[in-house]
């Protein structure tokens, strides 16, 4: 059944089977598949033949390793109460020890991108969900399922690489029985409102062994089994959680990249101030300029705008930052020009990456040609 360890996160365990009273509706149908959790009708994945990687997978330089095979890297993990973890290192690998408990991260994490490397016994015992059954919890509450999926069925939002519950892999990428299996996980934690409603829900895109079985996807909410729970409010910062499912998987090289709660990396930009200029001073930068290497800049008026004209018959919106300094409204390139002392401009320089081109104005009769529509 789902209960809350001390800390609030959720813990499965097995041998409570009054669920399997729950009424059919709380069994209800995933938005947008239309199939209920764990249907065993569902369409099975196709099975495709990962290529072979080169493992254990180095982490990069801003990683946060959580276990390199190390004794000491155990450190990093505790149990439900806090206390150490009862997992146990051999050969490198962590071992889920059968009726240890999940295994927590010390630290807690939102946004990341995750790399774990596992293997599920060698001797193949069991079928279906009791066969090599473990996970992996982005913020001990949305798993994708641990199991030796090679050449045992099951359904398929629980097979290996499933999101549990919810949506089955792609594809069934699984190796056999013992060999080393990974999952890239890229999780973008829930956004909450104030009033605590869902702004946007969990995302996870997955790779298992290096073939992609879910490209962005919206979870319905946390991990549960037999049931959809909704959303509830939580931090934007949880421990990762492994399962302890009563089988005997191994876990190496793991670790994460926290990502900012932006997607870039700063704030953008402020807005640059726009200037008003009557439409009768915007006449006179209407005209052709050309380079040394006789390249055309065309100057138009349109409406209370100037347009650039740079190749290709395009032209590009401008705002005015000065009676000199034009913006690209769209993008970051800028011109400015050169006034004589009646105000009408001698030249323009056009700058964008770091390149300025200037360009002369030409004869003042060839400035008809930029008034032109093109």
């Amino acid at each position: 059944m789902r209960r809350s360890s001390p800390t609030g996160f959720p813990i499965f365990t097995a041998g409570v089977w009054l669920l399997i009273g729950l009424s059919i509706g709380q069994a209800s149908g995933q938005p947008g598949s239309g199939w209920k959790a764990h249907d065993h009708n569902r369409p099975r994945p196709p099975v495709v033949l990962p290529a072979d990687q080169s493992l254990t997978v180095a982490p990069p330089s801003d990683a946060v390793v959580l276990f390199d095979g190390t004794e000491t890297s155990l450190a990093n993990w505790q149990a439900e109460d806090g206390g150490p973890t009862k997992w146990i290192v051999r050969d490198g690998a962590m071992y889920a020890v059968p009726g240890s408990g999940y295994a927590f991260s010390a630290r807690a994490f939102g946004d990341c991108q995750l790399h774990v490397e596992w293997a599920t016994p060698t001797l193949a015992e069991g079928k279906g969900q009791g066969r090599g059954n473990s996970g992996v919890f982005p913020m001990s509450l949305y798993e994708v399922q641990i199991l030796d999926s090679y050449d045992n069925d099951t359904y398929p939002d629980g097979q290996a690489a499933s999101i549990y519950g919810q949506y089955p892999p792609l594809v069934n990428a699984s190796r056999p029985s013992g060999e080393w299996q990974v999952f890239d996980i890229v999780f973008r934690r829930p956004r909450f409102r104030p009033d605590g409603s869902v702004d946007h829900p969990a995302r996870m895109t997955v790779f298992h062994n290096g073939v992609l079985v879910h490209n962005n996807r919206e979870l319905v909410g946390p991990t549960n089994w037999l049931i959809h729970d909704p959303y509830q409010p939580h931090a934007d910062k949880l421990p990762l959680s492994l399962q302890d499912h009563g089988n005997p998987v191994r876990f190496r090289n793991i670790w994460l990249r926290e990502f900012p709660e932006s997607v870039e990396p700063g704030p953008p930009s402020p807005s640059d101030p726009v200037m008003r200029l009557a439409p009768e001073v915007l006449k006179r930068y209407v005209g052709v300029y050309q380079t040394e290497e006789e390249r055309i800049f065309r100057v138009r008026q349109k409406e209370n705008r100037l347009q650039f004209y740079l190749y290709a018959d395009r032209w590009f919106d401008m705002d005015a930052r000065s009676k000199t300094e034009f913006a690209f409204r769209f993008t970051a390139a800028e011109v400015q020009f050169e006034l004589g002392q009646d105000g009408v401009p001698t030249s323009v320089t056009f700058r964008m990456a770091g390149n300025d081109v200037r360009a002369a104005r030409v004869n003042v009769e060839t400035d008809k040609e930029a008034a032109r529509e093109r």
